[in-house]
């Protein structure tokens, strides 16, 4: 039987960006965090971290953030960058203020450069990250493209050879499947993460990339109720989708 982990509370609550211990020492003390309704004033007290307590544990009248190990999809908007030190919009601007101070960080599972939109999973947990971005898990991501000039037709039987060569690398990327959706639009899922793939798959097949959006992580899509900007949640079932196709 797993053991249900505990935690300090002020050291819960720190780690999640609500303030100092020091503070939560006084917020506790003026009956400002409240336990199934009754206040605790000893922030030192270890509590058993199961999932309800999101609801059970209040914090100045508010619900309490999401636990540690937890995913969330972001419908990424143009020109924002997957990063934390680079110039102009982050994608970590786009959190709540509070999410931004966690520890562990939320960090991004893989990433879309700057000119790419669409569907970009963030998370705190450093195992399912890898999980999802490891080679051995073959999760495909499906992008639609649109094309400077029509495909001549040769384009999926290049892209699922398995043998094609990216300019200054020296080992072939993995098959990848197209959809070709018009003359100059097309779906391709690949299942690696090389630097700009998408972008060079079609360059090597004398092309340009005019626009880029993700649509899919293994089988769990982006929600067309989900506005650029905006995130949401995973349920469990969602995470079971990103391994599913």
């Amino acid at each position: 039987m797993t053991k249900t982990p505990t935690s300090r509370l002020d050291k819960l609550l720190a780690n999640m960006g609500y303030a100092s211990r020091r503070e939560i020492q006084l917020l506790a003390k003026n009956g400002r965090i409240r336990l199934d309704g009754a206040p605790r004033p000893r922030a030192d007290e270890r509590i058993s971290l199961t999932p309800d307590l999101e609801t059970r544990l209040v914090v100045d009248g508010e619900a309490l953030d999401p636990l540690p190990g937890f995913i969330l999809m972001l419908n990424k908007p143009l020109g924002v960058t997957c990063s934390h030190k680079e110039a102009g919009p982050l994608v970590y601007d786009l959190l709540p203020p509070r999410w931004r101070r966690r520890d562990p960080a939320l960090s991004t599972v893989g990433r879309l450069d700057k000119e790419t939109s669409g569907l970009l999973l963030m998370t705190d947990d450093g195992a399912l990250l890898h999980r999802i971005i490891s080679p051995s898990r073959h999760v495909p991501k499906r992008y639609r493209a649109t094309l400077a000039r029509p495909m001549t037709g040769t384009e999926a039987a290049l892209f699922s050879a398995g043998t094609l060569m990216l300019e200054g690398e020296t080992k072939p990327l993995a098959p990848a499947e197209l959809e070709i959706v018009g003359p100059q639009e097309a779906l391709l899922a690949v299942h690696e993460g090389r630097y700009h793939q998408v972008r060079r798959m079609f360059a090597a097949a004398g092309n340009h990339v005019e626009t880029l959006h993700r649509e899919a992580v293994g089988a769990l899509t982006l929600p067309a109720d989900l506005e650029p900007g905006h995130l949401r949640r995973l349920t469990l079932a969602d995470v079971d989708a990103i391994f599913a196709a």
